[in-house]
């Protein structure tokens, strides 16, 4: 671990569980890098995800964006390709951007969006795009005939929260340089959605862990009750 990070962990109380706002506001003051880092939320849950009905997976849009620029690829053809340049979109096309992602690697973008009708298409990179997070989903809205409301709600700021194998959600929630009122808003909006994803099979206690960190800086854990 390196100097700034142990001075960063000096600072917070490991048997304390902060308040959000107290959390996040300790979060951005001991941040350690000099860049304007992200924040994120790693919630634990109590479901078992080998279960299918035991998964935990939704989009929201974040009130307050997430900071980062967002590059969007829309495969499509015809009006749809012409809604999705009209709507912002940074990549338009098909077959080609398919071409070139299988054969040159290409990967300039953040999310991919396509029509049902293009699945045949893009599902043939599954290989390629699961891996890095970037197979267009239903679930997640980047699978849709409405490709212009996509575009807009990502560039707005959707984020995808997903339960992982260890059980745990990780969503980014914002930049340091929000502020505490802002990065709170983001972090309940996250939070709200994914108490309200619980699923029916879930036993037990559904939250048994939530912590914020920013991008370079340690873990502080937070009252969640």
């Amino acid at each position: 671990m390196g100097k700034k990070y142990v001075d960063a962990l000096k600072q917070i109380d490991r048997t304390k569980q902060y308040d959000l706002s107290e959390a996040v506001d300790l979060a951005v003051k001991i941040a350690p890098a000099k860049f304007d880092e992200t924040l994120e939320l790693h919630v634990k849950l109590g479901v078992d995800p080998r279960h299918a009905d035991q998964q935990v997976r939704g989009v929201v849009v974040l009130p307050n964006g997430t900071g980062k620029t967002v590059r969007v690829l829309v495969i499509a053809k015809g009006a749809k390709a012409d809604e999705a340049t009209a709507a912002g979109a940074d990549y338009v096309g098909a077959e080609e951007y398919i071409e070139k992602i299988q054969k040159e690697n290409w990967f300039d973008f953040d999310v991919m969006i396509t029509t049902p009708d293009m699945m045949g298409l893009v599902g043939r990179m599954g290989r390629v795009l699961g891996p890095k997070g970037l197979m267009p989903n239903p679930k997640s809205g980047t699978v849709t005939m409405d490709v212009a409301k996509a575009i807009h709600d990502v560039k707005a700021g959707k984020v995808e929260y997903r339960v992982d194998k260890q059980s745990i959600c990780h969503v980014i929630f914002g930049k340091k340089s929000f502020g505490t009122e802002k990065l709170v808003e983001n972090a309940t909006t996250v939070m709200d959605a994914i108490i309200k994803a619980k699923p029916a099979a879930a036993k037990g206690t559904y939250l048994k862990s939530v912590a914020i960190a920013t991008t370079m800086g340690p873990g502080i854990k937070v009252s969640y009750k």
